[in-house]
């Protein structure tokens, strides 16, 4: 079989693989991109059924192409959002390749010798876009031989598709607490284990919460603060968007808990941080409103005052006395939803590019490694990163580092 030969191989054909083939193609770089199921194909097969975008349409985009038969403030359904991605890629002419899965890349002396489902191909550069959500992680603390049906958030649907029977949901970030939602509104009885997290508004005094976190240069911050790396954001779009309220979800009926901490003889125990972690969801909520009003007043902007945002129920009783163990089978737990986040696996990039842990060492996606760079993967320049519009950016960025090293004389891209 021919090898193939290619100057810039781009791997994914979703947000982050769309994106740099725009930039690349209008630097006039030669490149393909390689999508080893459908573009997009997350959007449609990795999410729950009903899943919308967490942030308006207006937002949540490229920035020189609408969302088709949605309005600026809609949160668009998941099917639409892949659907844009088929269309933004037609629009550009993005060379993209479907059904071709890439198992190994090699660093060689001049470029990478990668290996796909459908033969070997030299590529000068290599761009990694395949993400930020790789590896569901499901912790192994509840025996598989409980009986208890148990999956990750990766591999929810609806709620007709898990067993009769109550159902616990462990993470409180924007998967886990909108799966509980739609479990509780299903008529479930449904468990939500809640651990450190933020909680913005959904709107404030006119605008959604990612218009205030622009103006207040928050998506722009370079690093997350000292311990917030893993902090999970409390935030939906669901049923026209609605700020997360523990309390008023507990109102509803549904039955909150601290973190999930060790399993034995039938029972679960949890951490008594259930109210901890609840005050603190509301300060970053309080906060931002202070920051919000702050700007507002320094600069002159006349928004419709909103007292009533800072008014709060009062803490429920499942928070002011905690659950500390639970045994599932009186509680009627009859399945688990993990919505404990993913992990990075670049074990198929054969090449001196990651840390101990297995991490990209980069600097705003250059690798150390001559010619590997990566995109769509959390805080790699800024907050921004993984979201939709600042992957766009950061794609900005590495074409113009990748037509630079192209010219005569250019030094090695390294990072740093």
């Amino acid at each position: 079989m021919s090898v193939e030969h290619v100057d810039t191989l781009v791997i994914g054909a979703g947000q982050a693989g769309i994106a740099m083939s725009e930039h690349l193609g209008s630097r006039g770089v030669p490149h393909l991109v390689l999508e080893k199921k459908r573009i997009a194909e997350s959007w449609r097969t990795a999410r729950w059924d009903s899943l919308v975008a967490n942030g308006p349409a207006w937002h949540d985009r490229f920035p020189n192409m609408d969302f088709a038969g949605h309005g600026p403030d809609e949160f668009v359904p998941k099917e639409q959002v892949a659907d844009y991605f088929v269309a933004y890629a037609e629009k550009i002419g993005a060379p993209v390749r479907c059904g071709i899965e890439v198992r190994a890349i090699t660093k060689e002396a001049d470029g990478f010798r990668v290996e796909t489902s459908e033969g070997v191909i030299k590529a000068a550069n290599v761009v990694s876009a395949t993400g930020a959500f790789q590896r569901p992680v499901m912790p192994a603390l509840v025996p598989a031989e409980t009986g208890i049906t148990q999956i990750h958030s990766h591999a929810y649907r609806n709620p007709a598709q898990m067993p009769e029977g109550a159902v616990l949901v462990v993470g409180a970030g924007s998967s886990g607490t909108q799966i509980a939602d739609e479990l509780l509104r299903s008529g479930r009885t449904v468990y939500l284990s809640i651990g450190p997290h933020d909680r913005p508004p959904r709107r404030y005094r006119g605008h959604d919460f990612v218009w205030w976190l622009g103006k207040l240069g928050i998506w722009d911050l370079k690093v997350p603060a000292p311990n917030t790396e893993h902090v999970t954001i409390a935030v939906s779009g669901a049923y026209g968007g609605n700020t997360v309220d523990f309390r008023r979800l507990a109102a509803r009926g549904m039955n909150l808990l601290g973190r999930a901490e060790t399993y034995e003889n039938g029972t679960l125990r949890f951490a008594s941080d259930l109210a901890e972690n609840i005050a603190r969801g509301d300060a970053n909520y309080l906060t931002l409103l202070d920051r919000a009003d702050d700007y507002a007043t320094r600069n002159g902007l006349v928004l419709p005052e909103e007292p009533e945002a800072r008014e709060m129920l009062p803490l429920p009783d499942c928070v002011t006395h905690p659950t500390l163990s639970l045994d599932l089978k009186a509680a009627g737990i009859t399945s688990i939803i993990w919505a404990t986040g993913y992990a990075q696996d670049f074990g198929w990039i054969k090449a001196d590019a990651f840390d101990d842990k297995g991490r990209p060492i980069h600097e705003r996606g250059v690798s150390k490694v001559p010619g590997l760079y990566f995109l769509g993967l959390p805080w790699l320049s800024r907050r921004a990163s993984s979201f939709i519009w600042g992957v766009w950016h950061d794609a900005d960025y590495l074409a113009g580092r990748i037509a630079e090293q192209r010219q005569p004389g250019a030094r090695t891209a390294s990072a740093g």
